[in-house]
């Protein structure tokens, strides 16, 4: 009897497994990624020992080393010199920013060691060799015997590559926080201490220090002990893994995809249960009868609930299976294009056995709990009443009717108007299913919505610039002046990033300060409305997603500690809010920066604009300034962001729209086929009194037709709904995703919308034309 349930509402389940699989493809697809991908972190880290707490400083002795060695908690220490360089590589005319890492002479590095692809070791006796990281040789073609030029401590000097590299500490390549990944022009370099120690007058000495805690240490204590050390040593605020960079960026990947695995998949589950109620209610009304004639012969109520429960299981299981398969195949692909951006010596796809476990068992549970009230009426329906026919809907006259206008409409619309209105709680399901399916497409294209306009706002509106130039060191504000005699370029504006310590309370953030012009067009401060926010003279102003992981707001006070300089600390106003998209941000007028610094014109950096036709005599001029310490442009920082960020979302996104596609066409079709098996006696009796094929198709399909016109806007405002709830969950203090959906994403989720009904309508017509006449009037319907 299960069996040939099944086999007579194929069609519904299948669609059903379909839209089942789609959950659980999403599902097993987020989910296994994401065990990979945390697998392959955590393995690597604890392999090659990714130091748990970092610092920078300006010069310490080694002796420093061995005094952080003593403190509480602290296991192990690898003491350096890190440095940014400007590198001059061979065929490339655009800057390349180098960040040169020394490596121990005698022995290999005790924390964030090196798992080499090919090459070999630095031998520390001969000058000029360096390991370059897998990333920045791939992006140039570089192997080891190329060599490429370096200007090192004001003097361009000829490297070697001697070996290709990864590092724990650079699984992600990103130069600072806020920036973007280029591999082309950022790079990683290792060198000797011996050989880059002295070139920087740190022979003896190091500016970087990293530490391995020990089981059970409190790192806010270590932190705190460590700051206390490296204060006078030109310190800027030691921090732990959660605050750098490569492994923030990948945290937040992992937090993206966890929130993925369980919001999609839910609405898809929900969908299914949804539908296998109404397949199991209409089985339960047609098999009344049947029902009665089982419990007659002493069948008890469980024995009939759980055939219905198989039902729903069945088709479950089969949808998991084929969603497994699927969401495998997809998640394989998927960590193949994460081995693009994330750095791992092996990232393999691990299908999760306890995924697959913990799958299966949500979407039987979602299957049961949405047929219940379905099997329950079965379980509980006597026999005695079961044997009677349900008795007939209440057929009183509709709006139309009693409004006079029924006559000016023809027959077949009037009969399509009354079964809609004398069954609305049927009808209004029905439009609720399809408004589902609507809402998962515009929420399968909201992510390329956001990402546009994320785009156009953070590289047209708010940052115009062509060149960002960073100095070495912060550098007298006539330099402006030498900027502008620089070949090609056309405007200029400098800025002024400090590195400072916000606290509110107990809460915390390391960040650097960005002191703007009140009038700067080149880096522009916009609203969530693109409207110009205007710098107060004085007090600070925060991005809201920072002002909210402070817990503070407009109007408060907090605690600024400058972590460079003469290290004043402050307790300054939050003058205004901004509702921003790109990292956690602090931004004061240039003058009032100064004044808290207590010095005088000082720049960091500077915004400029450039002539196209001179852009290349810039860059081999910027190339060879002594003080320029980076070079970023701002077309190669939007290619980056739309092969790395935007490419990865948008991957996803694809997977999302497709399996959307696949929901909408099984919601569609299993509603015009329920409505052609509920109304298959109905529609075979009026074709005996003399009803066409044309008539009665436009009878079903009409009724089709109005409940789809009415779920379209009903969908496209849940599916706002739920892109705002997406929104949220994909918050990161990375990025923020805007709510904008585009006319094309609403009007996309639409059109497949009516296709998938207007295919549904053609399959079920043929079963129309098909309909045995005799065979329909002899059965209950």
């Amino acid at each position: 009897m299960l069996l040939r349930d099944l086999w007579h509402l194929r069609g519904q389940a299948i669609a059903i497994a379909l839209v089942i699989a789609s959950g659980v493809g999403t599902f097993v697809m987020a989910l296994c990624t994401l065990e990979s991908l945390r697998l392959s972190r955590d393995t690597y880290y604890d392999r090659y020992q990714f130091a748990d707490v970092f610092t920078q400083l300006k010069r310490a002795p080694n002796s420093l080393a061995d005094r952080v060695r003593q403190l509480p908690g602290v296991g192990r220490v690898q003491a350096r010199v890190q440095v940014e360089v400007t590198l001059d590589v061979e065929g490339f005319d655009d800057p390349v920013i180098g960040r040169l890492i020394s490596l121990p002479d005698q022995q290999a590095p005790s924390l964030n060691r090196l798992h080499l692809r090919r090459g070999r070791s630095i031998n520390p006796t001969r000058r000029g060799e360096t390991i370059i990281s897998e990333a920045f040789a791939e992006a140039h073609g570089l192997e080891p015997g190329d060599s490429l030029r370096a200007v090192i401590n004001e003097r361009l000097q000829d490297l070697r590559i001697v070996g290709v590299a990864l590092s724990p500490e650079y699984v992600f390549q990103i130069p600072g926080a806020g920036d973007l990944p280029d591999d082309k022009r950022f790079g990683v370099l290792w060198m000797s201490y011996r050989e880059l120690a002295p070139a920087y007058d740190l022979d003896g000495a190091f500016n970087s220090l990293a530490l391995r805690l020990m089981p059970g240490a409190s790192e806010d204590e270590v932190l705190r002990r460590l700051d206390l050390l490296t204060t006078e040593y030109g310190g800027d605020g030691a921090h732990g893994r959660v605050d750098q960079v490569s492994a923030r960026y990948l945290s937040e990947e992992l937090r993206q995809l966890r929130a993925t695995a369980g919001l999609v998949p839910t609405i898809f589950f929900a969908v299914a249960a949804f539908l296998l109620n109404i397949v199991v209610a209409r089985l339960v009304r047609i098999q009344r009868e049947q029902i009665a004639a089982i419990k007659a012969f002493g069948y008890t109520k469980w024995h009939v609930g759980l055939h219905y429960i198989k039902f729903v299981l069945l088709i479950t299981v089969l949808g998991v299976v084929l969603g497994t398969v699927v969401g495998a195949w997809l998640g394989r692909g998927l960590t193949e294009l994460y081995a693009e951006f994330y750095r791992f010596p092996v990232l393999l796809f691990r299908l999760d056995p306890g995924v697959i476990g913990a799958v299966l068992l949500v979407a039987c549970a979602a299957a049961v709990l949405g047929a219940f009230a379905a099997v329950r009426s079965a379980v509980r329906l006597p026999p005695a009443e079961a044997m009677r026919p349900e008795p007939p809907a209440d057929y009183r006259p509709t709006v139309l009717e009693r409004l006079g206008t029924h006559g000016l409409l023809p027959s077949s619309t009037r009969i399509v108007l009354r079964n809609l209105e004398r069954r609305p709680l049927k009808a209004g399901l029905s439009s609720l299913g399809i408004a589902m399916s609507v809402a998962v497409l515009v929420v399968g294209n909201y992510g390329e919505d956001a990402l546009d306009y994320l785009m156009r706002f953070q590289f047209e509106r708010v940052q115009r610039q062509d060149v960002t130039v960073g100095f070495v060191e912060p550098t007298h504000g006539t330099v402006v002046e030498e900027l502008k005699e620089l070949p090609g370029v056309m405007q200029v504006e400098m800025f002024r990033a400090v590195r400072a310590r916000l606290r509110h309370g107990h809460r915390d953030r390391r960040l650097a300060i960005m002191g703007l012009a009140r009038d700067a067009e080149l880096f522009r401060l916009l609203d969530a409305d693109e409207k110009l926010v205007d710098l107060p003279p004085s007090g600070l102003v925060l991005s809201a997603k920072l002002a909210e992981l402070l817990r503070a707001e407009a109007g408060d006070v907090i605690t600024v500690e400058v972590l460079e300089g003469q290290r004043p600390v402050r307790r300054i106003r939050i003058a205004a809010l901004i509702d921003d998209y790109a990292g956690t941000n602090a931004y004061m007028r240039i003058g009032a920066l100064h004044r808290m610094m207590r010095e005088g014109a000082a720049a960091s950096g500077a915004f400029l604009t450039v002539d196209p036709l001179r852009a290349q005599a810039l860059y081999a001029e910027l190339k060879q300034t002594p003080r320029v310490a980076g070079v970023t442009l701002q077309s190669a920082s939007i290619r980056s962001f739309r092969e790395t960020v935007a490419e990865n979302m948008l991957r996803m996104q694809f997977f999302n729209v497709i399996f959307a596609n696949i929901l909408a066409i099984g919601v569609v079709y299993n509603m015009a086929r329920i409505s052609l098996s509920e109304r298959g006696r109905e529609l075979a009796t009026l074709r005996v009194l003399g009803f066409t094929r044309g008539e009665i198709s436009a009878i079903l399909l009409g009724e089709l037709a109005v409940i789809t016109a009415v779920a379209i806007p009903v969908g496209l405002a849940i599916g706002y709904g739920l892109a705002a709830v997406i929104a949220i969950g994909l918050e990161t203090e990375m990025y923020r995703f805007p709510l904008v959906i585009s006319s094309a994403t609403f009007g996309f989720a639409a059109v497949v919308v009516i296709l998938a009904a207007l295919a549904s309508g053609l399959i079920v017509r043929r079963h129309v034309d098909r309909l045995d006449l005799v065979a329909v009037l002899k059965s209950r319907e």
